[in-house]
């Protein structure tokens, strides 16, 4: 794939959908869902001693949900998405510091 068609791609693929969904209504509640996007890219070209050049681009995208706006009555609240998982992964470590740090300091006293 050639630089400027990787561009292209890129441009084409940071819009403002990837960040906000369509908003849709359910009995009377208006709900706009609102995402994480992250991304990055890179390219290169250029030629060796033969004279023979050459060219190259990468480029990568990153989605989470972050939540979503509610509209209900005429009032706008924001809803923020709970990742469950991350929240595991934090009391599991911090779980297991503790842990550490308790048979550390029981080891030390001895």
């Amino acid at each position: 794939m050639k630089l400027d068609e990787v561009l292209t791609n890129a441009r084409d693929a940071i819009t403002v959908r990837r960040v906000f969904a369509d908003p849709y209504d359910k009995e009377g509640v208006t709900i706009i869902p609102g995402a994480v996007v992250s991304g990055g890219g890179g390219g290169g070209g250029g030629h060796d001693e033969s004279g023979q050049e050459g060219e190259g681009a990468g480029f990568g995208m990153k989605a989470r949900p972050a939540g979503a706006f509610v509209v209900r009555n005429g009032t706008v609240r924001w809803r923020p998405a709970v990742d469950v998982n991350r929240l595991a992964l934090i009391a599991g470590v911090v779980a297991v510091a503790y842990l550490l740090s308790r048979a550390i300091r029981s080891t030390a006293q001895r």
